[in-house]
C-alpha cells in the first residue's frame, strides 16, 4: 500500500506521516522490519543516492519474514526548486517511479512524506492514480477569517496538554505564531513548560514573555494597545519600529488605520444592533441577520458575506469610544496619511499626535 503525505504545512505533514507510520508498522517488528530513509537532500547527487536507497529498501524483503514499512521521510527533492529540477535528482525519482510501477509485494508498505512535490511530473500523476495522497496545507493568511481557524487549532492543541488560554492571550498568540502548525506546537509546548504543573491558564503576559514578537505580531500589538487605550504601550512599540527603520506610513496603514476603522464599524453596528460581544457565534449571527443594505458597508470576505472576526475583536473595546470620536479619528488618520506622504513634518510626531488624540477621545475608565 502506498501513502503520500504532502502539502505546504511542514509540521502537519510530518506529524500525520509519523502517526500513520506508527499505526501500520509491525507491532512485534524490530529494526530490520522497517526502513526510515531521511529524504533531506544536500544536492542533486545526494537526492539520487536517497532514491537509490529507497529502491533498495523496497526491494529487500524483511530479514525474518512478515511485513515491512519503508518510509521516505521529508523528501526535499521532488519539487520545482533548484535541486528538484537538476537532471541527477530527476533521474533518481524516475528510477523510483519505475520500481513502484513494477509493483510492491503484499509484505511491503511505502510511505512518502514531502512538502514539495511537482504535480506536473509523471511521478505525481502516477501516485495520484495509484496511491492515497493526503495533503496538509497552511492556511492562507490573505484570506479573511484565517485567525478564527488558527484559534480553533490552538485551543484544541492546548486542551491536549490541559492548557486554557485567556481570550486576549489567545488573540495575541494567534498573531505571533501564525498559521504554521509546527511553530504553534513548539510555542504551546514552551508555554506548558513555562507554566509548570500548578498553573494551567495562559495569560497575556505569558505570551509576551515566551513567544517571539514577529513583524505581524508588532502590527497586532500596536492595534491592540490602541483598542485597550494603552497609549504608553502603543507609543513604545511605534518608537521601536521607527528605530528599526520601519516606515511610518507602513505602521499607519498596516496597524493604526485598520484598528480605527474596525473600532468605528463595530461601534456603529452596536448603536443599532444588540450583538453579544463575549460570544463569537452569537455576534456573527447578529451581523449576518442584518438586512442586506445595513451590512453592505461592513468589511466583506472575498468569498462573500461579512468579515465578522475583526469586528468581534474590536467590539468589546469599541464601547469605550464615542461614535463621534471614532469618526473624527478616521478623519485624523486621513490627515496623518496625507501629512506623511506630502509634507516634511517629523514622522514620529505625526504618529504620536494621532495616538494621543485617539486615546484621549475614549471615555474615562471607571
Amino acid at each position: 500500500m502506498l501513502h503520500v503525505f504532502t502539502g505546504t504545512d511542514d509540521g502537519a505533514v510530518a506529524e500525520a506521516a509519523l502517526k500513520h507510520f506508527n499505526k501500520i508498522k509491525p507491532e512485534d517488528g524490530d529494526d530490520f522490519a522497517n526502513d526510515i530513509i531521511d529524504g533531506n537532500a544536500d544536492n542533486a547527487e545526494h537526492a539520487y543516492e536517497i532514491s537509490s536507497s529507497t529502491i533498495q529498501a523496497l526491494q529487500t524483503l524483511p530479514f525474518f519474514g512478515g511485513k515491512k514499512v519503508v518510509w521516505l521521510k521529508r523528501a526535499t527533492f521532488m519539487g520545482s526548486d533548484r535541486t528538484g529540477e537538476a537532471e541527477r535528482a530527476k533521474a533518481g525519482v524516475e528510477a523510483l517511479l519505475e520500481t513502484l510501477k513494477q509493483g510492491l509485494t503484499d509484505d511491503i508498505d511505502f510511505v512518502l512524506s514531502t512538502t514539495g512535490i511537482d504535480k506536473r511530473r509523471a511521478f505525481y500523476k502516477w501516485l495520484k492514480d495509484n496511491a492515497k495522497i493526503i495533503e496538509h496545507n497552511k492556511l492562507d493568511t490573505s484570506q479573511d477569517g484565517w485567525e478564527e481557524q488558527v484559534a480553533q487549532m490552538v485551543t484544541k492543541r492546548a486542551s491536549e496538554l490541559n492548557l486554557e488560554f485567556d481570550p486576549e492571550a489567545l488573540e495575541l498568540f494567534v498573531m505571533l505564531a501564525g498559521e504554521d502548525t509546527r511553530q504553534i506546537k513548539v510555542e504551546i509546548e514552551k508555554l506548558d513548560l513555562y507554566l509548570g504543573k500548578d498553573r494551567r491558564k495562559v495569560e497575556l503576559e505569558d505570551i509576551r514573555a515566551m513567544v517571539p514578537l514577529s513583524r505581524a505580531g508588532v502590527v497586532f500589538e500596536i492595534g491592540r494597545a490602541l483598542q485597550k487605550r494603552d497609549g504608553v504601550r502603543a507609543l513604545e512599540l511605534i518608537d521601536q519600529q521607527l528605530s528599526r527603520n520601519e516606515s511610518a506610513i507602513g505602521i499607519l496603514r498596516a496597524s493604526i488605520i485598520p484598528t480605527v476603522r474596525n473600532l468605528f464599524m463595530a461601534r456603529a453596528v452596536m448603536e443599532n444592533v444588540n450583538a453579544p460581544v463575549h460570544n463569537y457565534r452569537s455576534f456573527e449571527s447578529a451581523l449576518n441577520n442584518l438586512p442586506e443594505l445595513e451590512k453592505a458597508w461592513l468589511p466583506q470576505k472575498k468569498a462573500g458575506g461579512v468579515n465578522v472576526y475583526p469586528l468581534f475583536l474590536s467590539a468589546r473595546d469599541a464601547k469605550a469610544f464615542p461614535l463621534a470620536a471614532l469618526k473624527k479619528a478616521m478623519e485624523s488618520c486621513l490627515d496623518a496619511d496625507r501629512s506623511l506622504v506630502t509634507t516634511g513634518l517629523d514622522h514620529r510626531m505625526i504618529l504620536h499626535r494621532l495616538v494621543v488624540e485617539l486615546i484621549s477621545s475614549a471615555k474615562r475608565r471607571k
